[in-house]
């Protein structure tokens, strides 16, 4: 089929097939010719196209023919759309674009367990609607209207074949598009004419054209659009007008509900979100099941996260819970997020983040200062909140990250290169007491240094740390006197609790190598205490993890955590007639292993089970074995 380029007024100049002349025809033989030539295109025939427009020269105003009502974009205000890097997106998104928003952006907390993230939002009917015509091209075998016959008759217009690269309408607005950039987005700030559209994204790309045109006419400038262009355009409009206005439709339904969206929302800085879990969970076991009982616990929290510049972050979080220990002869078995607040709502997490210049976040905690939030984050694959991860204290993280008994402080977090990063922080304990032996300098303390570098090689996470603590003596608030290393994981005897203040010097390594489905991680930890006026104690803890991200489905995890908690190895002989024994006797054994399986993207079930030897690294005490089911909801 012989195709015209150009459009003039009256006589239009069409360029000729390869070795024929031009020549000159009117514009109501151009009409007949190309009303046959689509007559023939709808027999079959196999014609081939010239793949460019002729540039035609630019003239100064609308043609006769051509009247400036007939340019109609959608809107003579939107910017030209920008389209996606993915070519399956081609041209969709440039009007979605364009009237959608987002309102703020979220920084990462810095606490692991602070923030879940949010949900994805369901698209609407109508929105679904635009998505399936372009989920229904992007599959060959798959037919619009769900008939097995390729050939069956179709009587909607969005049933209709997809524009083709070699069709006269797809070259007219290929050429509109270079010419006058309606359509960017490409590395090479091109638009890309090698591959079908349908019909709605073809019309979105005809809508840019227009309102980019438009814009020059308004401007009155001397780059005007040129009377064979708008010719083009007006052609293009007409044939397209059904879905022209489909998508006028769909946009303004779009603006409503970003409107009802932007009236209704929560706040225009900050976000609500919030998690709860519940758990029933028992200790089996010759020396503890008379002890204890069946237990159903829960702990919930409201996190508000707000934001005033768009890249800092104020972080609140309201917790209430009555997540208790068991009665058992050491530490080893206590939930990840244990909180008792007998059904009181706290303040748990009170923290400010902001960067300074490009390589810098500065974080300001007024409470719940604990090393894993000072360190900006756990080399581990299981800290990723107590209703996510894994079920104990010991397997969540490394018990360095416990050793100091703080909550209020601030921390640097220094970028030294995209994978390695440098971390500093202090806290102090009672920082809000004016009282001797209080505050934020003269009370308990921790001062964190680590060193931790993150996808090396693009499989290992890898992190080198400091922590000097000091712990004086404290009343519990059910009256009981206690000092040393307040970890909750390991024995008795590792805590180095004499009724001294101590002041420990812990150092930790931790690693995590990720694989496709499979990661394997652990961590040592030692800490030197000394117990003031009584002696020296070394702790030393391990732990060695193995992690199944997505296991069974789309976000689960099943995890598994074999270590040595907290153990001490060896003390002053003062020391350990204070303590009662100068090393614990024995080595006992964590083995913890849970399946997180994810109902949707807001409900997970986590069933879990601990087995502990030699629980508190005596011998003489049976196994326990810990049984847990935890059930989660966000929102």
């Amino acid at each position: 089929m012989s195709v015209p380029t150009t459009v003039a007024s009256a006589n239009t100049q069409v360029d000729a097939k390869p070795g024929e002349p031009s020549q000159t025809v009117s514009r109501s033989e151009f009409l007949e010719e190309q009303e046959l030539a689509d007559r023939r295109d709808e027999d079959h025939s196999d014609v081939s196209l010239n793949s460019e427009l002729a540039q035609p020269p630019v003239a100064d105003l609308l043609p006769e023919s051509v009247p400036e009502t007939s340019v109609q974009p959608l809107s003579q205000t939107a910017a030209s759309p920008t389209l996606p890097s993915s070519e399956s997106n081609a041209v969709t998104s440039t009007v979605t674009s364009t009237v959608t928003s987002t309102v703020g952006s979220d920084l990462a907390p810095v606490r692991s367990d602070a923030l879940e993230p949010a949900s994805p939002v369901n698209p609407t009917s109508s929105e679904n609607s635009l998505l399936n015509q372009v989920a229904d091209y992007s599959n060959p075998t798959r037919n619009p209207n769900g008939s097995s016959n390729p050939l069956a008759q179709l009587t909607s217009i969005t049933q209709l074949s997809d524009v083709q690269p070699t069709d006269w309408a797809y070259q007219a607005l290929q050429s509109l598009v270079e010419r006058y950039g309606c359509i960017v987005g490409y590395p090479d700030q091109t638009f890309r004419g090698q591959r079908a559209l349908s019909r709605f994204e073809f019309a979105a790309g005809v809508n840019a054209c227009l309102d980019r045109i438009s814009e020059l006419l308004a401007a009155s400038t001397a780059d005007l659009a040129t009377k064979e262009d708008l010719a083009t355009l007006q052609r293009l409009q007409e044939e397209f007008a059904a879905e022209l206005a489909a998508l006028r439709g769909r946009v303004d339904v779009l603006e409503a509900r970003t409107a009802e969206l932007e009236a209704n929302q929560f706040s225009t800085t900050t976000k609500l979100s919030g998690d709860a879990y519940f758990t029933v969970s028992d200790l089996f076991g010759e020396d503890v099941a008379d002890d204890n009982n069946t237990v159903f616990q829960y702990r919930s929290r409201l996190i508000f996260t707000s934001s005033f510049s768009g890249e800092d972050q104020l972080g609140v979080i309201l917790q209430a819970g009555n997540v208790q220990r068991f009665i058992q002869p050491g530490n080893e078995i206590r939930l990840a997020g244990e909180a008792s607040t007998n059904g009181t709502i706290v303040i748990d997490t009170l923290n400010y983040v902001f960067p300074i210049g490009d390589r810098a976040l500065v974080a300001l905690f007024g409470n719940a200062a604990g090393l894993d939030s000072l360190s900006f984050g756990v080399i581990t694959p299981f800290d990723i909140g107590a209703a996510r991860g894994a079920v104990s204290r010991f397997g969540q993280r490394p018990p360095i990250y416990r050793v100091a008994n703080v909550s209020t402080g601030a921390a640097v977090n220094l970028f030294l290169t995209d994978e390695i990063s440098l971390q500093l922080g202090y806290a102090g304990g009672e920082a809000g007491s004016p009282e001797p032996g209080n505050g934020l300098f003269n009370g308990n303390y921790g001062l964190i240094g680590q060193l931790k570098a993150r996808n090396l090689f693009d499989i290992l996470d890898l992190s080198l740390t400091y922590v000097n603590s000091y712990t004086g003596i404290s009343t519990t608030t059910s009256g009981a006197i206690t000092a040393g290393i307040q970890t909750g994981t390991g024995s008795l005897l590792a805590a180095v609790d004499a009724d001294r203040p101590v002041v420990a010097n812990s150092y930790g390594v931790a690693a995590n190598l990720k694989f496709d489905g499979f990661q394997i991680g652990g961590w040592a930890g030692f800490s030197a205490i000394r117990a003031l006026e009584l002696g020296d104690a070394d702790v030393w803890n391990y732990g060695l993890t193995l992690a199944f991200p997505d296991l069974g489905g789309q976000g689960n995890l099943g995890g598994i955590v074999v270590g040595i908690q907290p153990r001490l190895t060896g003390s002053t002989p003062s020391l350990g007639a204070a303590l009662g024994r100068r090393r614990d006797p024995d080595t006992g054994l964590h083995v913890e292993a849970f399946y997180r399986i994810a109902l949707n993207d807001n409900i997970d079930i986590t069933p879990a089970v601990v087995w502990l030897t030699a629980p508190n690294h005596n011998q003489d005490n049976a196994d326990i074995f810990f049984g847990a089911v935890r059930t989660t909801f966000r929102f």
